[in-house]
């Protein structure tokens, strides 16, 4: 046997471990296996940089499913891949080009920048398997994929050509959410808001030729008074006073039911619809006729007509009534614009300068524009009262810059009927999601069926498989028609074809465009298409398209692989919430387009963790904590089980995290301002130190400190604990022989033993098949340590050290080792290895009741099966007993500072079924608590000297006699101590119970516990008190 260490040194140990892993192919994953198939496809982390705890929990959780299913003897298949992040990462790659060389994309050009972020990927994809590997993912890391590798690619191309056979692809110019600094569309989900300081300004236009009686000017406002260069119209409502009833009608019949604060505030909005009525409908009625009178406006700056129009998105009870239209750069307005007719003006550059529609303002970039639109209104004497105002602006989440509706021609995918598919397929529950309140959220945004925006107006990226020609006659574009289609025959299978309209020419007439999509990537198909003068569409695909099809992309669809034939459709899907809609939906939906089939059956998804100030933890904060660094402090296993045990299924965990100083082990709280610092002062020495965040070389020289938690420092001291006490059974194993034994005649605390392991499988077992993962971890935690490591191993000493006894004591805590092992295996898998390692050494053949060859590896052995034969209810009654008694035994000890080498008498007062229970364990109370009982039953009394301490839950009494170490006066305080939580007990309980709306709404049987549980408490404060009362007559 070779020398067991004396403590699990993880960064020796945890790299040899897994490297053993990957030579025996531990994780690899084979289809042609007859074994029943299990797998998961990793939501692929984005190359855009390294992991946080997050992404840590996440792939834990994985982790733990993935490696107890292997162990359960299914074939496994966890498949590991990164995303191109295609918007997010380019964002990256830019804003350091621009930071670092002062240079932008146009300056590097399509093919250099692209170098560029390719460089980006290697170094940050690297960095992030690094990461995962350190974690300990079991994944197949024989097949690592990457949604821009040609497998991928390959799958979004056939994807794209079904889709555009379908006609479920189409182009269209339609506002889209424009993002100035990447200069591309984003999508709605891509965009936040955020509050900041503006104005609302009001302006007139003037109306063109007014007849007698009508107004001159037409008052409008807006927060972005440079928009109006681009407006077609001004709504006034169609019938102004309806509306005004409508809302009228709202707020009285809100009145009927309404506080006394409400009723104010209601009626003071009535008071001023009733000041509208009088002062605005007149000119609001006198507007709408003019509008239908067909009654124009001269735009100012840009002497432009524009129509007077009655749309009901005009709000009578709003400003002045009227509403100025801008199609182009409004949501809102398009929509108006398409009900009406309306031109749509674009009067933006793609890099969020003004074009030649804006005029004298041209090439202004939009601040500089908005502040010369309004000196230019307030010269012509145009310009009205300007209000300060909180404006809730969009910006796009990739550049954190604002957003700018933009009219654009784009790709979209018609979402209609793949919406109502992956809606259908959660209703009718072939996919079943957990927690079930994440359906609703799923379900409402597929309803919406809102057509999804896939052009992206970047380089890095799936190239839209697009080529096409324009301006076309129709004569012309049926005969290029004809040649594609000759061509189309040579290359079967490859082309897809349409003719769609493009516009008028100079003359006015109807143009057309010829849109080619080419199936495979194929150089000749491409060189003999663009010899027809067809050019390919310059965009790439949103990266949510291709991390679509994950799950079968990444089986070598569309060919029909072996992998795809066994492990498609996937198990389950683990993952956050955030992408629930972008990515699950899409999966579900494009699962079912291309292989017919729902990609997994159910879909976990799993708390956030949060830092201290309950913020979301991300790179782009500085508040997300690298696992690495974690690992390093506390050990990959320490990460794990810190990890599970916070996901609950119920609400997000914040986690507080501190910076200690690597030079005198300072913790340093994290706050907003110290988080992204890239190296900081320790306030207790001085000394400075980098963080996780240090890039310059002068920073990296510094020494790094930690990022710690209390929470790992938990995990830690168990994996310390389950260490030490493995090490301590593989020490007793000497002379070890493996022995078939006869459960029903082994010794109570084996069987007890046994019954534990076996309750304890089938709740491990049960609650990770229900995704309760933090149930699981709390369960096994209390095993190990209490009933395993600090029980079961103490009261087997005696007789590991008895020759008549040792062989069957081998073999029981051999085996009850191994199963602990097995159990904590997926949670924990380096330590759990590395003594599964040593007792293979010590026990290769081990197993109760009949030994059996174990395997080299923890990781492939089977998982334990809860033995039911084993299961026996009343030893698991007597010695939970036993733990409480022993417990309250060692509390007294505590209290009374009774040295460890002194024997307490004690005795304790119980039922007679209870006494027939722990009768047989009394031996047990001196090894475990340094007690000798001299009692035990219903008629047992205190001591003369006596400290009790009740077990009321047990209907318990422990008395231990304290004559030979009173501290007369720390027993008074605790004493009385007791005496005052006693009370207020009673008190709470007796209030409860004198509450009629309790008594009389409550189910019976809970009225009956309180009274039970009042009278408990009202004895022990009886036996307290009389306890005092002998103690102060001994002072």
């Amino acid at each position: 046997m070779s020398e067991i260490p004396t403590r699990f040194e993880h960064a020796e140990e945890a790299d040899k471990i897994a490297q053993a892993w990957a030579d025996a192919k531990c994780s690899h994953a084979d289809p042609e296996s007859s074994k029943p198939p299990f797998s998961v496809v990793i939501p692929p982390p984005n190359v855009t940089g390294a992991l946080h705890l997050g992404h840590g929990l996440n792939n834990t959780l994985q982790d733990i499913v993935v490696r107890r299913k292997r162990m359960q003897g299914f074939e496994t298949l966890w498949m590991p891949g990164t995303d191109h992040a295609g918007i997010a990462t380019q964002a990256v790659v830019e804003r350091r080009l621009k930071e670092q060389e002062n240079k932008t994309r146009h300056d590097l050009g399509r093919e250099a920048l692209v170098e560029r972020i390719w460089q980006w990927k290697d170094q940050y994809e690297e960095r992030i398997l690094g990461q995962l590997k350190r974690m300990g993912t079991s994944c197949d890391w024989e097949r690592l994929r990457f949604t821009l590798d040609p497998v991928c690619a390959a799958a979004v191309r056939a994807t794209f050509f079904d889709l555009f056979g379908k006609r479920r692809i189409y182009r269209g110019k339609r506002l889209v959410n424009w993002d100035t600094f990447l200069q591309t569309a984003v999508s709605d989900d891509e965009v936040f808001n955020e509050t900041k300081k503006g104005h609302f300004y009001h302006f007139r236009y003037p109306v063109i030729d007014p007849k007698p009686g009508e107004p001159e000017f037409v008052t409008i406002a807006t927060t972005r008074p440079e928009t109006m260069l681009g407006d077609t119209a001004v709504a006034v409502h169609p019938d102004p006073a309806a509306a005004l009833d409508a809302i009228e009608a709202d707020l009285r019949e809100k009145l009927g039911s309404a506080n006394e604060k409400e009723t104010a505030e209601l009626n003071k909005q009535l008071e001023a619809l009733q000041q509208r009525r009088e002062n605005r409908l007149p000119e609001l009625i006198q507007l709408r006729d003019m509008a239908a009178d067909g009654r124009k406006l001269m735009l100012p700056l840009v002497d432009r007509e524009i129509d007077l129009v009655a749309d009901e998105w005009a709000k009578p009870e709003m400003g002045s009534g009227c509403v100025k239209i801008t199609p182009a750069h409004d949501p809102n307005d398009y929509e108006v614009g398409i009900r009406q007719d309306l031109p749509m003006i674009n009067i933006l550059n793609s890099d969020g300068t003004l074009n030649g529609e804006g005029g004298q303002f041209a090439g202004l970039t939009i601040p500089k524009a908005r502040k010369a639109v309004v000196a230019a209104l307030e010269e012509l004497g145009l310009m009205g009262d300007i209000e300060d105002r909180d404006i809730e602006l969009p910006h796009s989440d990739r550049s954190k810059t604002p957003i700018e509706p933009y009219l654009a021609d784009q790709w979209f995918v018609a979402m209609d009927e793949l919406a109502q598919s992956a809606m259908d397929a959660v209703s009718d529950e072939r996919v079943q999601i957990f927690p079930a309140r994440y359906r609703k959220g799923y379900l409402d945004w597929l309803s919406e069926k809102r057509d999804w925006p896939v052009s992206r107006q970047l380089w890095w990226g799936h190239r839209i498989p697009i080529w096409s020609k324009g301006g076309l006659s129709q004569t012309e574009a049926n005969e290029l028609s004809s040649d594609l289609e000759k061509l189309g025959e040579r290359h079967p299978d490859q082309i897809a074809q349409r003719i769609d309209s493009d516009g008028v020419d100079a003359s006015g007439e109807p143009t057309k465009a010829v849109f080619v999509c080419i199936r495979s990537e194929d150089e000749t198909v491409e060189a003999d298409v663009e010899s027809l003068g067809l050019q390919q569409d310059p965009d790439v695909l949103d990266t949510w398209f291709s991390s679509a099809l994950w799950p079968h992309s990444t089986l070598g669809w569309p060919a029909q692989t072996p992998e795809l034939a066994k492990f498609y459709p996937t198990s389950t899907l683990i993952t956050s919430r955030d992408i629930l809609t972008l990515w699950v939906a899409r999966m579900v939906l494009m699962g079912l387009n291309n292989v017919g089939e729902v990609p997994f059956s159910e879909v976990f998804i799993h708390p956030k963790i949060l830092d201290g100030l309950g913020e979301t933890m991300s790179k782009s904060k500085g508040n997300g904590v690298d696992p690495i660094d974690v690992i390093d402090k506390f050990g990959p296993d320490a990460l794990r089980f810190g990890l599970a045990r916070l996901a609950t299924e119920t609400q997000d965990v914040r986690m507080p995290v501190q910076y200690e100083c690597p030079s005198c082990e300072k913790l340093i709280d994290q706050t907003k301002k110290n988080r992204a610092l890239p190296s900081m002062d320790c306030p207790a020495c001085g000394k400075r130190f980098s963080t996780q965040w240090a890039e310059t070389e002068a920073d990296k020289a510094l020494p790094k400190a930690a990022v710690v938690s209390e929470r790992f420092e938990t995990a830690r001291n168990f994996v310390n604990k389950l260490w030490n006490a493995s090490r301590f059974v593989m020490m007793n194993l000497d002379g070890f022989e493996p022995t078939s034994l006869d459960v029903a005649s082994l010794p109570i605390e084996d069987r007890w033993l046994l019954s534990r392991l076996s309750t304890v499988t089938q709740t491990v077992g049960d609650a990770i098949e229900r995704y309760q993962f933090g149930e699981a971890a709390r369960v096994l935690y209390d095993f190990a340590w209490d009933e395993f490591c600090s029980f079961y191993v103490e009261i087997a000493k005696p007789r590991l050290s008895d020759d008549s006894q040792r062989q069957i004591a081998q073999n029981v805590i051999a085996h009850g080792l191994d199963q602990l092992l097995r159990l904590l295996h997926p949670i924990m898998p380096f330590v759990t290895e590395s003594v599964w390692s040593h007792l293979g050494q010590i026990a290769p053949k081990r197993g109760v009741p009949a030994p059996v060859e174990v395997g080299p590896f923890v990781m492939t052995a089977s998982f334990p099966v809860a033995e039911e034969s084993h299961h026996d209810s009343q030893i698991e009654r007597q010695f939970s007993e036993f733990q409480q008694i022993v417990a309250a035994i060692r509390q007294i000890r505590a209290s009374q500072n009774i040295a460890p080498k002194e024997t307490v008498p004690a005795a304790i007062r119980c039922s007679e079924s209870s006494k027939e229970l722990l009768q047989p364990m009394t031996a047990y109370f001196e090894a475990l608590a340094g007690a000798e009982v001299q009692s035990i039953g219903p008629d047992t009394t205190a001591f003369e000297t006596d400290a009790h301490l009740a077990l009321p839950d047990v209907d318990v009494d422990v008395h231990v006699d304290l004559e030979k170490f009173i501290d007369v006066e720390a027993e008074l305080a605790r004493l009385e101590k007791l005496q005052g939580q006693l009370t207020g007990q009673i008190t709470g309980k007796q209030n409860k119970l004198s509450n009629e709306s309790f008594v009389s709404r409550a189910p019976a049987d809970i009225v009956q516990k309180e009274r039970e549980s009042l009278a408990g408490l009202q004895t022990q404060l009886e036996a307290v008190a009389n306890d005092i009362l002998k103690l102060k007559a001994k002072k």
